[in-house]
C-alpha cells in the first residue's frame, strides 16, 4: 500500500460530467479511490448505484462511501445494498460510514432521530455476520444475505467523540472531515487508546478535505466562507482547511495531516475544472510519495 493514498469523491448530478468517465479518469491519472455520498432528500445520486456505476467503470481504485449512512434503512436491506457492492466492485469497496444528516432526512426515511446512534451500531456489529453469509436476527426476524462477501473496511466518519468511540470499538478506520491536523492529532492519539482497551490494533486514520488547486478558482476564504455556513463554524475556525494554490503547497499541508497520522484523504473538488482538478490533486500525490 502507498504511504499516503488520495481519493476523490465523484462529481455531482449538475456538474455536467459522466460519471464513469469521471470515475476512469480519476484512476488513470493515478488517484487511489472515488468517493461518493449518502443523501436521501439532496439532489444526488443513490450512494450504491453511484459507486457500483464507477466500479464497472474501473478496475484498480477503491471505491468508498462518503459516508453510507445504514441507520436510515432497514438494516437487513442495508446489509443487502453493502454486500452487493462489495460484490460488484470486486472487493474494492471502502464502507465509510456515518449516522449525520439532519433530522428532516430521518423523519424521511420514517426512523426516529433519537435512535441513529444505537442503529448505527447495531449495523456495525451485525455487518460481519451477514456479509459472510451467516444467519443473523434482525430486528426479530433471521436473515441471511447472499451472496458471502468479504467485509469492507469501515470507516467511521466525524470527529465526534462519539466517532472516536465507536471507530475504536466496531471501525477499521476513523474518516472526520475538515478538521485540522491539532485536532486530528489528539484525536488519533484518543483512538489509539480507546482501541487498545478494547483489544483492537489502532484504527487507520482517513480524512475528508475540500478545495480547488490552481489558478481561476474559488479562493481560500471562498470555500473557507462556505464551509462555515454550511456547518455553522467561524470562518476563522476554517480558514486553514481547504486545499489552494499549487500542488506543492497542497502536498505541505497534506503532510502534516499524514504528520497527526492520517494515511488517506478523501477530497471533494470545490470549483474549476473537475479533470483538471483531478490532474492536479494526482501531482500532489506524487508530491507527497517523493517527499516521505
Amino acid at each position: 500500500m502507498s504511504n499516503f493514498e488520495i481519493g476523490v469523491i465523484l462529481p455531482g448530478v449538475g456538474a455536467g460530467i459522466d460519471l464513469r468517465e469521471a470515475a476512469r479518469h480519476a484512476e488513470d491519472a493515478g488517484l487511489d479511490g472515488v468517493w461518493h455520498g449518502d443523501h436521501l432528500g439532496a439532489p444526488t445520486l443513490d450512494v450504491t448505484v453511484a459507486l457500483a456505476t464507477a466500479a464497472a467503470a474501473t478496475s484498480r481504485v477503491r471505491v468508498g462511501t462518503s459516508v453510507f449512512i445504514p441507520a436510515i434503512r432497514p438494516l437487513a436491506w442495508a446489509a443487502k445494498q453493502v454486500a452487493t457492492l462489495q460484490y460488484v466492485s470486486g472487493g474494492r469497496l471502502v464502507l465509510g460510514v456515518g449516522s449525520g444528516g439532519g433530522p428532516g432526512q430521518w423523519a424521511a426515511a420514517g426512523v426516529p432521530y433519537g435512535e441513529r446512534g444505537s442503529r448505527t451500531d447495531t449495523a456495525l456489529e451485525l455487518f460481519p455476520r451477514l456479509l459472510a453469509g451467516e444467519r443473523a436476527e434482525v430486528e426479530g426476524s433471521p436473515v441471511e444475505v447472499a451472496p458471502a462477501v468479504p467485509m469492507p473496511p469501515v470507516w467511521v466518519g466525524n470527529a465526534s467523540t462519539a466517532a472516536i468511540r465507536r471507530a475504536a470499538r466496531l471501525g477499521d478506520g476513523w474518516f472526520p472531515s475538515l478538521i485540522s491536523p491539532g485536532q486530528l492529532a489528539e484525536g488519533t492519539k484518543r483512538l489509539t487508546e480507546l482501541a487498545a482497551e478494547h483489544g483492537r490494533p489502532a484504527p487507520v486514520v482517513a480524512i475528508g478535505a475540500t478545495g480547488a488547486l490552481g489558478t481561476g478558482v474559488p479562493s481560500r476564504a471562498e470555500i473557507a466562507s462556505g464551509i462555515a455556513g454550511t456547518y455553522g463554524r467561524s470562518v476563522e475556525e476554517v480558514m486553514d482547511i481547504p486545499l489552494t494554490g499549487h500542488p506543492q503547497e497542497a502536498a505541505e499541508k497534506l503532510a502534516a495531516y499524514r504528520e497527526a497520522g492520517a494515511r488517506h484523504a478523501v477530497v471533494g473538488i470545490s470549483g474549476g475544472d473537475w479533470p483538471k482538478q483531478v490532474e492536479l490533486l494526482a501531482k500532489v500525490r506524487a508530491i507527497l510519495h517523493e517527499t516521505h
